[in-house]
């Protein structure tokens, strides 16, 4: 069977499709990225179910079609189809058949949010990083919550942004433990909002059959459409978060300066006398005072 012609997500959607910049991969960090190994990518390329990539020099190069690929092939496994099923669904795809239309979606819906690419660290980066706080016991939990994955004697960091963020709070003095006892807390709350943003971005589905492709004539405003909203979910997410953070730290700040003025307001002399604060707090003068005064 031959194999997959290399594709673009301008390519594999439509000639109108808006140009989207690419995330590019070696096999071992495609492989990571789509929860698979570097064994199994190169035998869906021997049975033509992935696309070669591009040769730069004697690296390849792969993109996120590659990525939405991997992930259509997973999610297929995971719900029981054989790599046979699968390779008779390419099969068609390649051909020409109606199913080509789930190629611009698969890169739409499937490819990476993120712009970020793994990198690799060492023990004696993350000691440099986080100092003492980089205990067996904090490495070992990053390593359950998914923050860090073990590559033999390094780490790998999905997000290098996030953990140097995480770095930058510990030297403030936030203990390393209660940093990743929030991100497991919260990561509930985070799902639950990325499943209500993808929900908005693939709800442009809703409007034909569940079992069913759409027309090959409307897959490329539909592809375009799906681009569209993608970024704009992401600024949603933001502002709410904002909004969230600014709330937050409101009230906490509210609460402690209303605990101070208490404490300041009960504070008294050994006599048991008040002490005073300096500042003179005149009484609230009755509602129409002033202006009974003026008719006098």
């Amino acid at each position: 069977m031959p194999k997959t012609p290399r594709s673009t997500p301008a390519a594999t959607a439509a000639p109108h499709a808006p140009a989207v910049p690419r995330n590019e991969y070696t096999v071992d960090e495609l492989a990571r990225v789509t929860d698979s190994t570097v064994r199994n990518v190169r035998a869906y390329q021997d049975r033509g179910l992935l696309a070669p990539p591009e040769k730069r020099g004697r690296v390849g190069v792969y993109d996120d079609t590659h990525v939405s690929r991997l992930k259509l092939i997973n999610h297929l496994l995971a719900r029981g189809y054989t790599l046979a099923n699968i390779q008779d669904l390419i099969k068609a795809v390649d051909e020409g058949h109606d199913l080509r239309s789930i190629l611009g979606l698969e890169t739409a819906i499937g490819s990476r949010w993120s712009r970020e690419r793994p990198r690799k660290y060492s023990l004696v980066e993350l000691l440099q990083m986080f100092g003492d706080k980089a205990s067996p016991g904090a490495l070992s939990k990053a390593v359950d919550l998914g923050v860090l994955e073990r590559h033999g004697l390094s780490f790998v960091a999905n997000s290098p942004a996030a953990l140097s963020a995480g770095a930058t709070m510990a030297r403030e003095g936030i203990p390393l433990a209660d940093l990743l006892d929030a991100v497991r807390i919260s990561r509930p709350h985070f799902n639950a909002v990325a499943k209500a943003m993808v929900d908005l971005v693939v709800r442009q589905l809703d409007r034909y059959e569940a079992d069913a492709l759409p027309p090959p004539a409307d897959v490329p405003a539909l592809v375009e459409a799906i681009w569209r909203v993608r970024p704009v979910a992401m600024v949603l997410v933001e502002s709410e978060m904002n909004r969230a953070l600014e709330e937050a730290s409101g009230d906490y700040l509210g609460d402690r300066v209303a605990a101070i003025m208490e404490k300041l307001g009960s504070t008294q002399h050994g006599d048991g006398s008040p002490v005073s604060s300096g500042i003179e707090v005149k009484p609230a003068r009755p509602a129409g005072a002033g202006k009974a005064k003026a008719k006098k």
